[in-house]
């Protein structure tokens, strides 16, 4: 991955983050993290990963996500002085899941000594 993707990806996080904040509603009670972005290398498209905890909600932010991504690239698009804006992709953040469920299992563990 050459140093301007990476750069893009970054940009992304933090501005996809701002909009995330002040412009989408989430679920009640759930908390919404963007873990990374991962444009492709041409540009076109960035799986943007989030994490939604409890787990039970991710599949409502998805959803919601979904439903308001066109406007949310719209504001990224004039947001980002660049040409292409890569395409948002929402991704569930398979990796955090899996972690909290080490971590409990880890402490189940811990309880049993």
């Amino acid at each position: 991955m050459n140093d301007r993707v990476i750069k893009i990806n970054e940009l992304m996080k933090r501005e996809l983050g701002q909009i995330i904040l002040r412009e989408v509603e989430m679920p009640e009670k759930a908390v919404v993290t963007l873990t990374r972005v991962v444009a492709s290398g041409n540009l076109q498209q960035a799986k943007v990963y989030i994490s939604v905890v409890p787990d039970e909600k991710a599949r409502e932010a998805l959803k919601i996500l979904g439903q308001n991504v066109f406007v949310i690239q719209q504001i990224l698009n004039r947001k980002l002085k660049m040409r292409p804006v890569p395409r948002i992709l929402w991704v569930l953040e398979k990796a955090t899941v899996e972690a909290q469920r080490i971590e409990e299992l880890l402490d189940q563990i811990r309880k049993e000594r």
